[in-house]
């Protein structure tokens, strides 16, 4: 899975603190990649990455650069008792331990595992679809079919009953989500910490009634791998991994889904009809879509010993964040980089990481896009983006938006 730290990636640097910036943070990182490709930033007090290379030698070398925030020197533990066990998780631990961790849960995300849910995959998205398209002509994309079909997913893979996923959104979105202009600080952490200790309670009681009663589901290897029952998690980690397998579970597909329809809308009308019924170009499509529109845009390290990188000294314990976003429209990797090419190839794009830490769900996400964007083009056609405001969601590091609403023709 894909997301951030709990820490370096809260803070969001000005040039992208108003709304209508978020939105479109391209031009900023363009003219970065140009002035200054790595720059530190004093309010933030973390290092800025813009360039593909950069980006992806930050990423592919593990022993220079941390994913463990506690390396940095400035690192505070959080002030509640037992917030901090999210830190406990694959996104948070170098090799050798990351490796270990993951291959708890590896096989239930291999493409072959897969595969044979893809059937159920397909049922889940068309219900939805089936109720949200009608005469009418107009749906949102996000309330009615990228928020609610990956979260259906993993709550199903995990074990848990779909009708806590709206408890599961609130704290997905409150873990992910920037401080807004009108919360102070301090307001912004508790609401944070208030949202970790909630889904702590829930997942304890979940692990436990798996121990007792278990099931064909990741809950239930969780609690067998946890270390009480003399497996490979500690407690902490137990938790933090059914934390990270919800949120970056459905927070990344959710956004995937919605920012490849308002990048088809906006490339070119006659493109939802040439992607019907082909699933080689819309998975090549897709993969445009995690370029141009990444979900994930940034990622935080810390600098584990000193480095020079385009031109600058990043020292030991200092905080780096690395742009997925700017790299993945870099000139010089990307022939027309600011252009949406459906059918652009070779695309080796950063959106789901690189190296190590390349994201777990990445082909959950995949195959859910593809699943639920052909499930939408098989009901509907003449479809183009209503005449509404964006909004783009409220994190430092997940770019999306919260709410797309389309108008469209119903097919026969």
């Amino acid at each position: 899975m894909s997301s951030a730290g709990p820490q370096g990636l809260q803070a969001v640097p000005e040039a992208l603190q108003d709304r209508e910036s978020w939105l479109d943070p391209f031009d900023w990182y363009r003219r970065m990649r140009e002035e200054a490709p790595v720059r530190y930033d004093p309010g933030r007090r973390t290092w800025d990455v813009f360039r593909y290379e950069d980006v992806k030698r930050a990423l592919d070398d593990d022993e220079t650069f941390s994913v463990d925030p506690r390396e940095a020197d400035d690192f505070e533990e959080p002030e509640q008792p037992g917030a901090g066990f999210i830190l406990d998780t694959m996104l948070f631990e170098d090799p050798p331990r990351h490796g270990e961790l993951r291959g708890v849960v590896d096989d239930w995300f291999q493409p072959r595992t897969l595969a044979d849910r893809e059937p159920h995959f397909r049922e889940l998205a068309g219900e939805l679809l089936d109720d949200a398209v009608d005469d009418a002509g107009e749906l949102d994309v996000v309330a009615d079919l990228a928020y609610p079909f990956p979260v259906t997913v993993i709550a199903q893979l995990l074990g848990i009953p779909p009708s806590d996923r709206d408890r599961f959104k609130t704290w997905s979105d409150t873990l992910v989500a920037a401080a807004s202009d009108d919360e102070g600080a301090d307001e912004f952490t508790e609401r944070q910490q208030q949202s970790q200790m909630e889904m702590a309670q829930y997942f304890l009681e979940a692990i436990e009634d798996r121990r007792e009663n278990p099931r064909d589901d990741l809950l239930t290897v969780i609690a067998t791998e946890e270390s009480d029952t003399g497996g490979r998690l500690s407690h902490e980690e137990a938790l933090g991994m059914c934390i990270l397998l919800l949120v970056a579970g459905n927070i990344t597909t959710t956004n995937l889904i919605a920012n490849a329809v308002r990048s088809f809308a906006e490339a070119d009308a006659d493109l939802f009809e040439e992607l019907r019924g082909d699933e080689r170009a819309l998975s090549s499509a897709i993969e445009e879509v995690l370029r141009y529109r990444s979900p994930v845009q940034a990622m935080s390290r810390v600098a584990a010993e000193d480095v020079r990188m385009g031109g600058e000294t990043i020292e030991a314990g200092d905080r780096v964040v690395v742009w997925l976003g700017s790299a993945n429209r870099d000139e010089r990797r990307f022939d027309d980089a600011d252009t949406f090419d459906p059918d652009r190839s070779p695309n080796q794009h950063l959106g789901f990481g690189h190296g190590t830490h390349y994201c777990l769900g990445a082909p959950l996400a995949r195959l859910e896009a593809e699943v639920g964007l052909s499930e939408l083009l098989d009901r509907v056609e003449n479809v183009r983006l209503a005449d509404a405001t964006l909004r783009p969601t409220r994190s430092s590091f997940v770019y999306g938006v919260e709410s797309l609403p389309i108008r469209y023709d119903e097919r026969a």
